[in-house]
This record gives C-alpha cells, sequence and structure tokens, in this order.
C-alpha cells in the first residue's frame, strides 16, 4: 500500500539573504532564511519589532530583489510578482483608491490583467458576496467603517483569484470585535477557496488562533528561530478555541520564541 504524498511546496525560500547598503551604512535586514510553505497552507509569521517582517514579503512579493537567496512560487524563481500571489497590506486606506467606487477598486487588477467586462464583472460580484460586501458596491471606500474597507482590500485579493494570499498584519488597524470578525472570514475564505496563506502578524494569539503552523522569526539579521505546529482541532471558534488548554500551551511557546529573539538568539 502505498504512502500518500505530502502536498508540494507553493512557495520556497532558500538562503534568502537581504542587505541594505548606502554610503553611510549597511544594514544586513535577513541574514539566512529558509523555509517552506506547501499547497493549503495556513502559515503565520511572526517576530520582534525589526525582525525584517516587512522586508521578506516585498521579497515574497516580487517588489525587492533580495541580496542572496532564491524564492520559488510553483518552482518558478521571483523577480517580478507573481502572478500566483496576492498581497494585502494593512494601511487598506492607502491601497484604495477613494474616488472609485467599492466594485471599480476591486476590478483593477482584473482590469490589468486583460479579463473581459462580463467575467470581471462576474467575478467582482462573487468575491464582495464572500467577503459580506454584496450590497456595497456602488458606494465609495470613504463611506465605509475601517473593517468594511479592509474587506474590500481583501475583496480584491479574492476576484484576483490567487494561489497564495500574503497578508501584511492585515488586522493591525481596526477594533478587536471588528478584528475578530475579520480573523474568522480569513478562515472561511481560506477552507472555500482552496488558498495558501502567509500571514504576518505581531498579535501571537491571532497566529495561533489562525494558523496550522506559526514561524518565529529572530531579530535582524532574520532566521527561522522556531517553526510551531499548531495542532488545535478543526472549526476553529472565538468564544472556545482561545480557553483551550492546548491553545494556551501553544501561546507560551510563541511567546517564549519571540522572547528569546529579542534577547538575540539564533537558531
Amino acid at each position: 500500500m502505498s504512502t500518500p504524498q505530502a502536498p508540494a511546496a507553493v512557495v520556497s525560500v532558500e538562503h534568502l539573504n537581504k542587505v541594505y547598503e548606502s554610503r553611510q551604512r549597511r544594514v544586513e535586514a535577513i541574514g539566512d532564511l529558509s523555509f517552506e510553505v506547501r499547497q493549503g497552507d495556513f502559515t503565520c509569521i511572526v517576530g520582534p519589532s525589526g525582525a525584517g517582517k516587512t522586508t521578506l514579503l516585498k521579497c515574497l512579493g516580487g517588489l525587492l530583489a533580495p541580496t542572496g537567496g532564491t524564492i520559488r512560487v510553483n518552482g518558478h524563481a521571483v523577480s517580478t510578482p507573481p502572478a500566483e500571489m496576492a498581497i494585502v497590506f494593512q494601511e487598506y486606506g492607502r491601497s484604495l483608491f477613494p474616488w472609485k467606487t467599492v466594485r471599480e477598486n476591486v476590478e483593477l487588477p482584473l482590469r490589468e490583467r486583460g479579463v473581459a467586462k462580463a467575467e470581471r464583472l462576474r467575478q467582482v460580484d462573487l468575491a464582495l458576496e464572500a467577503v459580506g460586501l454584496g450590497g456595497v458596491g456602488d458606494s465609495h471606500p470613504w463611506q465605509l467603517s475601517g473593517g468594511m474597507q479592509q474587506r474590500v482590500a481583501i475583496a480584491r485579493a479574492v476576484a484576483y483569484q490567487p494561489k497564495v494570499m500574503v497578508l501584511d498584519e492585515p488586522f493591525a488597524a481596526v477594533d478587536a470585535q471588528t478584528r475578530a470578525d475579520l480573523e474568522d472570514l480569513m478562515l472561511v475564505l481560506w477552507g472555500r477557496l482552496d488558498l495558501t496563506v502567509i500571514f504576518v502578524t505581531h498579535d501571537i494569539d491571532e497566529a495561533v488562533y489562525l494558523g496550522q503552523r506559526v514561524l518565529v522569526l529572530s531579530s535582524s539579521p532574520t532566521r527561522v528561530l522556531d517553526d510551531v505546529a499548531i495542532d488545535l482541532p478543526p472549526g476553529r471558534s472565538q468564544a472556545s478555541t482561545r480557553i483551550e488548554p492546548r491553545f494556551a500551551e501553544l501561546r507560551t511557546r510563541v511567546y517564549r520564541g519571540i522572547q528569546a529573539a529579542k534577547a538575540g538568539a539564533v537558531r
């Protein structure tokens, strides 16, 4: 009887190094960073402030060239933004055009891709419904709450139909209740759309609640300090999952990893 094969690595980071240089100084933001994200994974990334998380995401998205090492998405080396990847940033207010309607904002990447109008409209409507905004397509972002604006940014990524969705602290600027709602929305979208998710956050509880694994990064120059498998049962709930003893154990391990990173530990 054959053993089932593990899902293939959709994102592969091998010995990534990034150095910022100027006449005055040289800063090694990422030292020697290697990890893989397999198809269908929900991987959360945490680390102390200044750990190079944003630099890592810019490299993953083809927005910043690494100094050394390689990044591959679906086996292809990344040198420009990968067609299979969509990125959602923390500052949703800056990523949405206030003079365009919600529908027009969500439609933008499909226009750039050259998708026919009828198909664009269909994908936009499906994306807005998926994030619970089916009735606000003709509104403008400035007419919506912060949480709804971030849903628009997520809808734009969903409409793009990516294989990989990368999110950079997407819920940091919203209130606690809205954050909980958006966390649960991400779990629904991940399951329904068969996404591979890379989710960067400063919030330890959020990382443990959402992820199948949590990568703990060291302080700069960045390395992977710990790779924590999150073995919580599926069907997570804000009311019950966060009070499970295992949740507390995993949270403590991630917390200790971040404290170790602050103290200068390396793997």
